[in-house]
This record gives C-alpha cells, sequence and structure tokens, in this order.
C-alpha cells in the first residue's frame, strides 16, 4: 500500500482502491457452470448405464445360469398331491 490521493475519499492516505479487479463476463461464467454440470451428469450416467456388450452378454449369461440353478434346486410335489 502506499500513500496516494484515494479517489473515493478525497484525501492522502493508504489507499486500496487504485488496483483494478477482473471483469468478469457473468454469461460466460453461467454457460461454462452448466457445461460442467452436464458433463459431470453425463460422466455419471456413462458409468452408470454405459456397459460394453461382453459385460452386457456377461451379465446376461449369468442371470441365465442364477435361473437355471434356481429351477434345478425347485422341490416337485409328489404325483399323490403331498
Amino acid at each position: 500500500m502506499t500513500l496516494t490521493r484515494c479517489p473515493l475519499f478525497n484525501a492522502t492516505l493508504p489507499c486500496q482502491h487504485d488496483a483494478m479487479s477482473q471483469i468478469v463476463n457473468l454469461n460466460r461464467f453461467r454457460k461454462d457452470k452448466a457445461r460442467a454440470a452436464k458433463r459431470a451428469e453425463a460422466d455419471a450416467n456413462a458409468a452408470k448405464f454405459g456397459r460394453s456388450k461382453a459385460e452386457r452378454d456377461l451379465a446376461a449369461a449369468k442371470a441365465e445360469k442364477s435361473a437355471r440353478d434356481l429351477e434345478a434346486h425347485r422341490l416337485r410335489p409328489d404325483e399323490d398331491g403331498a
């Protein structure tokens, strides 16, 4: 800080108002924020739903085998209805 003529108070004192701030384009900020949110959602959906064909086939085969194993262990009722 230097002793300069402060434009806000019209006095010679340590002035912090002489430093310029960065100008921010609010539309660009809003659009960048929306893009980042969409990208995060897309990544989450890709992790949740995006599986390769091999992974889908493996899951289907496991489900089919599980159903067959369950059916194989099912108790059948006797012929006399008991």
